[in-house]
């Protein structure tokens, strides 16, 4: 099983790259959609790494991915700079997942 990145961000595609993880380099909603959309023509393809910028450009996509449960598992990755969401941002998402208030 393999892990793809989706990066927005160079430094961050090369550090995926030194750690065996290939990927591609989007600037535009429509280079985001078709990079996810290469990557899901990946028949072993176990983890599809997306910063949260490229995420941000594709966000239908990455939420049907999510809800569908199955292969890849999507995960949002920071750049360089750190991560733009609150610090409570796993437990909206759990809430907002199962709905139930923690």
């Amino acid at each position: 099983m393999k892990a793809y990145l989706v990066s927005d961000n160079h430094d961050s595609l090369v550090g995926m790259r030194l750690a065996g993880i290939e990927g591609t380099l989007v600037h535009t909603p429509d280079e985001t959609y078709a990079a996810i959309g290469n990557a899901l023509k990946m028949h072993n393809l176990a983890i599809l790494a997306i910063t949260e910028k490229a995420a941000a450009m594709a966000e239908e996509i990455i939420q049907q991915l999510r809800e569908r449960g199955d292969l890849p598992l999507v995960v949002e990755i920071p750049d360089r700079f750190g991560t733009k969401r609150g610090p409570d941002f796993l437990t909206r998402y759990v809430q907002e997942a199962i709905g139930v208030k923690m």
